[in-house]
């Protein structure tokens, strides 16, 4: 379980507020108008800004003051961060060790992992010579890998067409829920809200609210995002 215990943060002129709890092997959606606070709110969770005051617990574990790589997290950007002179097996390895000296045994776990997400045979290929939606895969992969209980999604599929971000978000649907991972995915698209997320963290006003049932959310939103949605 997740729990943001009256965490605020000032950046500039911008502040945010988060008093939440997100139970064990949910999938969550992360709603907002942009400059709301989404990112701002999963670079929180994740370790890379710290809050002002407050507390982030992870199964009752006070994380608030761990570094990024020590937390029970894994990160999927939007672009996916993978590194152009690395192969996709180097790529994924890298969920592994980071210095890439895989034993036989971690290199058999890279080949799964491949396979797992419908790369079968692409170990040596360069992430140039990948469509978007295979490299979003070797991201995915290397999450799988990473075997994190806590997985943050920043719009990682944002650029894809609709069809082929349909497809990544059941694959993620899929893998987070073999691995039973959290999930807070940010999104800007209530129909990806809708497909993936039962509930809901809205964000508005410079407050992250607690969870909500996404459906009767959507349906009726609250002014400012109604003006978002459009």
């Amino acid at each position: 379980m997740l729990e943001l215990r009256d965490i605020t943060v000032t950046l500039d002129d911008f502040s945010l507020r988060a008093e939440l709890t997100v139970p064990a092997a949910a999938h969550m959606a992360v709603i907002g108008a942009s400059g709301s606070g989404k990112s701002t709110l999963l670079s929180l969770i994740g370790g890379f800004l710290a809050p002002d005051n407050g507390r982030i617990l992870w199964d009752g574990q006070d994380i608030t003051a761990i570094p990024p790589g020590q937390r029970p997290v894994s990160f999927l950007f939007q672009d996916q961060n993978l590194f152009p002179h690395l192969s996709v097996a180097q790529n994924v390895g890298l969920g592994l060790r980071p210095d890439l000296r895989l034993s036989r045994d971690q290199q058999a776990q890279v080949t799964h992992a491949l396979a797992e997400v419908g790369l079968s045979g692409m170990e040596r290929r360069s992430p140039a010579s990948l469509s978007g939606g295979q490299q979003s895969r070797v991201a995915l992969a290397r999450i799988l890998l990473r075997a994190r209980p806590l997985l943050l999604l920043d719009e990682p599929f944002a650029a894809l067409g609709p069809a082929l971000k349909s497809e990544m978000l059941q694959l993620v649907a899929r893998i987070a829920g073999e691995t039973r991972a959290t999930v807070l995915m940010v999104t800007h698209d209530p129909r990806d809200a809708r497909s993936f997320a039962p509930r809901t963290i809205l964000i508005e006003d410079g407050i992250a609210h607690a969870p909500v049932p996404t459906g009767p959310l959507l349906d009726d939103p609250p002014p400012g995002l109604r003006t978002y949605l459009g």
